[in-house]
């Protein structure tokens, strides 16, 4: 989604959309409602975002769709702004901020942005996902096995002398 920053009225511009967008992991189209400002040279993007996202279970590997909802707030400065820094370091309070060049801004990278950046690193189908067996490979939420693993880390088999005996 391209926006001309010199057709921005004054009171601002407010967008409500959905967009596809062309992703493995975005299943949904992305459901936008924004106010765009233009005070002076910066551009002010506040709004919220909502998109259904296809995830894998970290514990599982089954594969489910989570709906997220995103609160965006963005101020974008020209890029002329960073001429003559070669290079420094974000400050926290800057880590809203990005840089448009020419007179167009795009949104599509900003939302796609967002949903990257907010999906977990683990994600769960569910808080209480019992996962897989490691030693025949059952779905625990389905039913549980009558596997035990005996496979206890050798560099802790002195701390098992401690624990009275059958509590191994």
């Amino acid at each position: 989604m391209k926006i001309l920053i010199s057709d921005i009225p004054k009171e601002g511009l407010d967008i409500d959309l959905q967009e596809a967008m062309e992703s493995e992991t975005i299943s949904s189209p992305v459901k936008v409602r924004l106010k765009i400002e233009k005070i002076g040279a910066e551009i002010m993007v506040k709004g919220d975002l909502s998109a259904e996202v296809n995830l894998q279970c970290s514990r599982c590997l089954k594969e489910f769709h989570k709906t997220l909802s995103l609160p965006i707030d963005v101020v974008y400065h020209p890029v002329e702004e960073l001429k003559g820094e070669e290079r420094r370091e974000i400050a926290a309070e800057e880590l809203d901020i990005d840089f448009y060049s020419g007179d167009e801004l795009d949104l599509a990278g900003l939302f796609n942005e967002e949903i990257i950046l907010n999906i977990s690193m683990k994600p769960l189908c569910d808080d209480s996902c019992r996962g897989i067996c490691s030693v025949c490979g059952a779905d625990r939420n389905i039913k549980m096995c009558q596997c035990t693993v005996k496979n206890a880390d050798p560099r802790l088999a002195k701390l098992k002398k401690l624990l009275p005996q059958g509590k191994e």
